[in-house]
């Protein structure tokens, strides 16, 4: 061990007379331009963060921005798919380079480095973290706006974009189920650990509207987002539907011709 000099800002021991806290957080490429940044989260699996994430890119874009997504979600990926993107990602002296989609949305994935996008990604926790952190250190990023879909839960790699990534929020993903009330506590109590700002909630298969009389019929009975929400004090953003055509056109690698509006006041809260 080195000889101490008692000044905290130029050493990177962990010592008893430490008097200033050690920030993790990694600068991005040094040729990228990168503006807000935010996450989207889910305390577990299978409520449509991709696709929130997706949309919030996509309306984003629409308003004129540049926009980006990182997909975090490693060992799951489905944000390549979505927008239709299957070619390897390619690089220059700078640093990797995002792929961009048939709008203008640049994006990075695992699965643009992968020789087949099918295989699975068979790797430890800190490996996943590492190829997040390298998304944001080694990409050469030119947006506006950043969007992180990151993966469910709160386990290596969401600490590894809480503590690497400079977010200026999250937005939370939850379904309307009973059991949304401790998950969402969980992503919630992460944030709050982590201190990084929470924009708020969105449920998203609220409903899913009649197409005959337009009414909104709850398959998963009325939501517990809104209780979640008001008991850490955050607001709703926003109730998604279950719409069958929103998954064709993801399955497609369409999801940019969509339409709806139920995002766009998420959006403009972001902006």
């Amino acid at each position: 061990m080195s000889e101490c000099t008692h000044d905290c800002s130029t050493c990177g021991e962990s010592c008893g007379e430490r008097t200033e806290p050690q920030s993790f957080l990694k600068a991005p490429n040094a040729a990228a331009r990168i503006g807000k940044v935010y996450g989207v989260v889910s305390g577990k699996g299978g409520v449509g963060k991709s696709m929130v994430t997706s949309q919030l890119a996509v309306l984003t874009r629409r308003l004129g921005h540049k926009v980006g997504v990182l997909d975090a979600d490693v060992t799951g990926p489905s944000i390549p798919k979505a927008f239709g993107v299957h070619q390897r990602a390619m690089g220059d002296e700078r640093g990797m380079l995002p792929a961009v989609t048939k709008t203008g949305i640049e994006l990075i994935s695992v699965n643009l480095l992968l020789d087949d996008e099918t295989d699975p990604v068979i790797w430890r926790g800190p490996v996943i973290g590492g190829v997040v952190t390298q998304f944001w250190t080694d990409v050469v990023w030119d947006v506006d706006y950043l969007y992180v879909d990151m993966p469910p839960g709160t386990g290596d790699v969401s600490l590894s974009v809480f503590q690497s990534i400079p977010l200026d929020g999250i937005i939370v993903v939850a379904s309307p189920q009973e059991l949304v009330s401790m998950v969402v506590e969980k992503a919630v109590k992460m944030a709050e650990m982590m201190n990084v700002p929470i924009v708020g909630l969105v449920e998203n298969m609220s409903y899913l509207r009649c197409p005959d009389c337009g009414k909104e019929i709850p398959l998963f009975g009325e939501g517990k987002t809104l209780s979640a929400a008001q008991a850490h004090g955050l607001p709703l953003l926003a109730r998604m539907p279950i719409d069958p055509s929103l998954a064709a056109l993801a399955d497609s690698g369409n999801i940019e011709d969509f339409t709806g509006d139920w995002l766009t006041g998420v959006v403009k809260t972001l902006l």
